[in-house]
C-alpha cells in the first residue's frame, strides 16, 4: 500500500467512501447530506495536510488528513480524521494511515493529538487505544445514532 499526499485530483476518488461514511451517520459529527462541495471544503482544506492510501491497483481506498487542533500558543497539538473505503475494511489500512499521520505530526514538530469527537460505538475507538490514545472524557448521549440512539462522544488525546 502507498501512503502519499493527496492532490486536488484525488477529490473524485475520495468523495464517494467520504459520502458513503458521513450519510451512514454512524462515525462522524458531520450532516449526512453534506454536499460535495461541502464535503471537499471540509476535507480538502488549504490549511490541513491531506494523504491518501492506495492500494497495488492504484485505487484510493482510504484518506486521512492532519491539521492543528488550536491555534496561537496551543498551535502544537494537531488534529486529524480517517477515512477508509467501508469496502476495504479488515486490510489494515486504517493503522496504516494511522501510523504514517502520526509520524507526520511528530515530524512536523506537534506535541500531541487530540480526537475532539470520537463517536463511542466507532468501531475505531479500539484502533485508537491501541496506538496509544487515551479517553479524556466522554460528552453522553451527544450524538445520535441511527442504530444505538444516543451515544456518547469521546475527546482523546496522545502525546508525541
Amino acid at each position: 500500500m502507498l501512503i502519499r499526499e493527496a492532490t486536488p485530483g484525488d477529490w473524485p476518488r475520495i468523495w464517494p467512501f467520504w459520502h458513503r461514511i458521513v450519510a451512514a451517520g454512524e462515525t462522524y459529527t458531520w450532516d449526512r447530506d453534506t454536499s460535495e462541495e461541502a464535503a471537499r471544503a471540509l476535507w480538502m482544506a488549504p490549511a490541513k495536510r491531506v494523504y491518501v492510501a492506495e492500494d497495488a491497483t492504484g485505487a484510493v481506498v482510504g484518506s486521512a488528513y492532519l491539521t492543528p487542533n488550536y491555534g496561537g500558543p496551543a498551535a502544537g497539538v494537531a488534529n486529524a480524521g480517517f477515512m477508509v473505503d467501508p469496502g476495504q475494511g479488515g486490510r489494515g489500512i486504517g493503522r496504516a494511515l494511522a501510523e504514517h499521520v502520526l509520524a507526520a505530526a511528530k515530524a512536523e514538530g506537534y506535541r500531541g493529538m487530540v480526537f475532539n469527537a470520537v463517536v463511542e460505538t466507532n468501531p475505531a475507538v479500539r484502533l485508537w487505544t491501541s496506538l496509544g490514545f487515551t479517553v479524556l472524557g466522554t460528552v453522553p448521549d451527544a450524538y445520535d445514532h441511527p442504530r444505538h440512539g444516543r451515544v456518547g462522544l469521546h475527546v482523546m488525546y496522545r502525546a508525541l
